[in-house]
């Protein structure tokens, strides 16, 4: 099933960012590039990052990857958005079990901790899983969007 995932980095993930739009269009995928769109180390992740979260907690994009040097800017920046599930992934159980048990929609990657391959790797096996909406795991998520709504007040 193709997807319309958003892609998102600073000058830590530039280059690993214009591999994986590559993968993510052989895929099959349709590719929104939020940037960064060139290499500037002055830029900053955030300029990036949350456009594209607010995209995919809008519902117009499916799911989201973004990209810093370590990945947890990334991270902290797309889960200020409500309805964004975001987490650093460095190995292959979690870029699936993320989205399985835990609805996951950005999957953030550190350019400089993880290689170009085990990063489409990771890629793949994040955009091949689906959320099982099993009752335990629907359960869970419904507590945190419950406290996410809360912090409206």
């Amino acid at each position: 099933m193709s997807m319309k995932i958003g892609i998102a980095c600073d000058h830590g993930g530039f280059p690993l960012k214009e591999e994986i739009k590559q993968a993510i269009i052989a895929l099959g995928h349709e590719c929104t590039d939020f940037g960064a769109p060139s290499l500037d180390p002055a830029d900053d992740y955030p300029d990036y990052v949350i456009p594209m979260s607010k995209s995919v907690a809008s519902a117009a994009l499916d799911r989201g990857i973004a990209l810093c040097g370590s990945g947890v800017g990334a991270s902290i920046a797309a889960n200020k958005v409500k309805g964004v599930r975001a987490a650093v992934i460095f190995e292959p159980f979690s870029a699936r079990q993320g989205v399985e048990d835990d609805d996951m929609n950005v999957m953030c990657l550190g350019a400089r901790v993880i290689g170009p391959a085990y990063a489409l790797e990771l890629v793949k096996l994040f955009l091949n899983a689906k959320y099982t909406g099993e009752e335990r795991h629907a359960r869970r998520l419904a507590k945190v969007l419950k406290e996410e709504s809360s912090c409206d007040d």
